[in-house]
């Protein structure tokens, strides 16, 4: 009997009208990009000090510079080890009272101004940046910079209990079906965070994102595979995820261009909306069709398919069928990813191989120091070592398979990380090539494991297999930043191993004279968020 895949090798197995589809379908794929990790530019954590009422009339009455006002009305660097007290305590001093002078204030009152008592940050803060983000509109540092974390871990909540919904929608009522939904459901959601009004519905709102983005992503790349023959479909899957890369090329990009957390939310949701248009222009995949015992509106699709490619269909077209020994509408169900014994090893490998590699390469795309001084260059070029990783697969992928590919990317990212424990912070080109070298191998793991999860799984259990499988990689995202951050105050050398870096040396927040270098940096080169919000954790990025 006629197969798909025959019938493809006919009508054309990446025509026009495959081209045309695959390029709408990126769309999809780039836009998914900001929600995965747009919480870098989204909830960044600028510098920071305690608000102290009378300190800026003091400041105009005396004519100081900044750098000479952050250096006597804010504590400098406290004990080893400890938090520095500049980012959440102040002076408990009154600064409105007309005895303290404009040359060392704080001299009448103690001989060492070490010596006056601190206190919580009781008006809030002051944050040295031009834009916004969400820690600076919620005031998220010190005691509730936790809550960054939590707003990262919902949107990875979101795509671990989405996983088995969308997937058996997908499974279920079709392919389309699952993208159009979603897809509008995450425009809609995406508005609404940038509009809400106070932290609980902004977490409610990104938990809800994220509950139906993925769907949408994961249905657009089961789609396109099962819309090329056989000779295209790792390419077009690779490519997949490469317009996934040029999402986070123009994100930064992006960011840079509007610094405010709201106009950006804005700006990456609306898009979005134009997206359900390929509803029109992508029809639902044909062996999902025939795994439903649709074979009429198979057949049709395959028609259209050889018509927009200017081909002939197959005289034999209406015995189409799956290559799959079909005798009956089938249904997929969770219980079939363990029922015989290679689903279940390949399940289980599966799920272990998504969980690592998210939790590296989140971690890494969060936190890895690049260019050591900008946000967002360091987001840029992290972004573009993916292309040459995307590049290594097409090249290697046919002549070794998947499965060498795949085991010498993990080694390749793991010995990255291992190796950047040992070196020095001095050597800052070496810093830069590893940390390359690592983000280029976890990238190479990443998509392997995408394609090859699709590989493995028959026609009706492939997108419930692939988000079952991916699921892990979400239980990942949730975990790491918890894992990065809080697990660091216990023990700071576990997470330093798993993300290659070294531990982070000290900032030193000394204020010297505008004719003088300076430490107190550029708004744009901003301190990435660290545990607790402290200073002693920070990373100069």
């Amino acid at each position: 009997m006629l197969t798909v895949d025959d019938a493809l090798e006919q009508v054309g197995e990446f025509g026009w009208f495959q081209k045309q589809a695959f390029l709408a379908l990126c769309l999809l794929s780039a836009a998914f990009a900001p929600i995965y990790v747009g919480i870098v530019f989204l909830a960044f954590t600028p510098d920071h000090r305690c608000r102290s009422p009378g300190v800026p009339e003091l400041s105009r009455r005396c004519g100081w510079s900044l750098a000479e006002e952050l250096n006597y009305t804010v504590p400098g660097p406290g004990p080893e080890g400890q938090a520095f007290p500049r980012q959440c305590r102040r002076y408990e001093v009154d600064w409105n009272q007309s005895a303290l002078g404009c040359v060392d204030p704080l001299a009448g009152l103690a001989a060492n101004s070490s010596l006056l008592p601190l206190g919580p940050c009781r008006h809030g803060w002051v944050y040295d940046t031009p834009g916004s983000s969400v820690v600076t509109e919620f005031n998220l540092v010190c005691d509730d910079s936790w809550k960054v974390d939590l707003f990262q871990s919902c949107v990875n909540v979101g795509f671990f209990l989405g996983s088995l919904g969308a997937g058996y929608i997908a499974d279920r009522f079709g392919r389309k079906v699952c993208l159009l939904a979603t897809t509008l459901i995450s425009a809609i959601l995406g508005v609404l965070t940038a509009v809400a009004p106070d932290y609980t519905s902004l977490l409610l709102f990104r938990l809800g994102q994220g509950l139906v983005s993925k769907g949408s992503w994961t249905a657009g790349y089961t789609l396109i595979t099962e819309f090329v023959g056989l000779g295209y479909r790792r390419t077009v899957a690779i490519l997949y995820q490469v317009a996934f890369t040029v999402g986070l090329v123009l994100l930064s990009g992006l960011a840079y261009a509007v610094p405010h957390w709201r106009w950006l939310q804005l700006a990456v949701s609306l898009p979005t909306f134009l997206l359900p248009l390929c509803y029109w222009f992508v029809p639902e995949s044909p062996r999902w069709l025939l795994s439903q015992k649709r074979n009429t509106q198979a057949v049709k699709i395959m028609d259209h398919i050889a018509q927009k490619n200017g081909k002939l269909p197959p005289a034999d077209l209406k015995m189409l069928s799956l290559k799959e020994d079909v005798t009956e509408k089938l249904s997929p169900s969770f219980v079939d990813l363990f029922r015989t014994p290679h689903l279940r090893k390949h399940t289980f490998i599966l799920m272990y191989l998504w969980l690592t590699s998210s939790v590296l390469y989140q971690g890494l795309i969060m936190h890895m120091g690049v260019t050591g001084g900008n946000l967002y260059l360091d987001f840029f070029y992290s972004a573009l070592v993916e292309f040459p990783a995307a590049f290594i697969i097409l090249v290697t992928i046919e002549r070794f398979g998947c499965l060498y590919p795949l085991a010498g990317s993990n080694l390749v990212v793991g010995a990255a990380c291992f190796l950047m424990i040992f070196i020095s912070h001095d050597l800052h080109w070496l810093n830069i090539v590893v940390a390359c070298v690592g983000r280029m191998g976890i990238t190479l793991a990443f998509q392997m494991v995408c394609l090859v999860n699709a590989e493995l799984y028959p026609t009706f259990l492939r997108n419930l297999g692939v988000m079952v499988c991916s699921s892990l990689c979400d239980l990942g995202g949730v975990i790491t930043p918890f894992l990065v951050f809080r697990l660091m105050e216990v023990w700071q050398g576990l997470p330093l191993i798993l993300f290659g870096k070294q531990s982070p040396k000290k900032t030193r927040f000394t204020f010297r004279s505008k004719h003088q270098n300076s430490t107190h940096r550029h708004p744009r080169e901003m301190l990435r968020w660290g545990p607790g919000g402290r200073d002693e954790d920070r990373v100069i990025i």
